[in-house]
C-alpha cells in the first residue's frame, strides 16, 4: 500500500534508508522562468520560504491553528514544519511530531538521539498548500467545492464540500486533511481573509526570523517579487506540472 507524505507524518516520523532521492524533487527556477512568473498582469499571491532562516520553533504552526480554528490538540494542521537529518552513512531521517506545533526542542528524531558527529547536515522545511496555477485538487473535485480565485489562491467552499477526499489523494504536497469537527476538507488558504485586508498571513506574522513571506509576485515593489526575480529559488515536485506558487530559498535535493 502506498502512503502519502502526510500519512507518514501522522505517525510522527519517518526514516528513508538506502533510497536515492530524485533530483526532480525540486527545481531551481531559471531566470527566464522567474521572469515569466513575475511578469506584469493581474494580482497573483505567492509565498516564499527561506529554509536558511527557519529554526523549527513551531510558532508558525501554533499561530495557524489558532487563527484558522484547527483543533489545537489533533495531529492536523494547515501548515507544518519538517526536520531533515542526513547522517554520514547516507540515511535521511524526516520527522514532524505534532506537525512541529511545539517546535523541535530535542535532537531525538524517531525517539532516538542522533550523535552530532554522525550528522552530515540538518535543517527545517516549512510546508503548506502550494496554491498551484494548475491545481490537481480542483480538477478532481466532483462537487465544485475546491476552486481557485482570480488572484491565485485555492480555497474550499465548505457549503459545497461533501468530504469525498478526492482532493486529498490528488494533492502531491500532502496539504489537505479532513477537519475533525467541521467534517469537510481543510487546507491552508494563505489566510485569504487576512491578506485581502492588507495583513500578513498568521504564519508570516508569527515568524520572528523572516523565514516566511507572502505578497503579490507580479508587483515589482513587493518583497516576494524581488526575491523570486533576484535569488535562487526552487519549487517542489515540478514533475507534477501543477506549477506551485510556494518558492523556497536554500532547499537541498534530499527534500521530498
Amino acid at each position: 500500500m502506498k502512503y502519502s507524505r502526510r500519512d507518514f507524518l501522522k505517525l510522527g516520523a519517518v526514516t528513508i534508508a538506502g533510497m536515492s532521492i530524485p533530483l526532480s524533487a525540486l527545481e531551481i527556477l531559471t531566470p527566464s522562468a522567474a521572469a515569466e512568473i513575475t511578469k506584469p498582469g493581474g494580482k497573483r499571491w505567492g509565498f516564499v520560504v527561506d529554509t536558511t532562516r527557519c529554526i523549527g520553533c513551531g510558532m508558525c504552526v501554533k499561530a495557524c491553528k489558532l487563527e484558522n480554528d484547527v483543533t489545537y490538540d489533533v495531529n492536523l494542521s494547515r501548515t507544518w514544519v519538517e526536520r531533515y537529518i542526513q547522517t554520514k552513512d547516507g540515511r535521511v531521517i524526516i520527522d514532524s511530531p505534532k506537525n512541529a506545533r511545539d517546535g523541535f526542542i530535542k535532537n531525538n528524531p524517531l525517539g532516538k538521539e542522533v550523535p552530532k558527529e554522525n550528522i552530515s547536515k540538518a535543517f527545517f522545511v516549512p510546508k503548506l498548500c502550494n496554491h498551484c496555477d494548475h491545481p490537481s485538487c480542483v480538477s478532481v473535485c466532483p462537487a465544485g467545492a475546491t476552486y481557485k480565485t482570480p488572484d491565485g489562491v485555492v480555497l474550499v467552499d465548505r457549503k459545497w464540500c461533501i468530504g469525498c477526499g478526492y482532493c486529498i489523494t490528488n494533492c502531491p504536497y500532502g496539504a489537505r486533511f479532513f477537519h475533525p469537527t467541521e467534517h469537510v476538507i481543510d487546507k491552508c488558504t494563505f489566510c485569504y481573509h487576512r491578506i485581502t485586508k492588507g495583513m500578513n498571513s498568521a504564519c508570516v506574522a508569527a515568524c520572528a526570523f523572516g523565514a516566511r513571506k507572502i505578497g503579490d509576485i507580479r508587483d515589482p515593489n513587493s518583497e516576494v517579487h524581488k526575491i523570486i526575480s533576484t535569488q535562487r529559488v526552487a519549487v517542489l515536485k515540478p514533475e507534477t506540472h501543477n506549477k506551485p506558487h510556494v518558492f523556497y530559498i536554500g532547499l537541498d535535493h534530499i527534500v521530498i
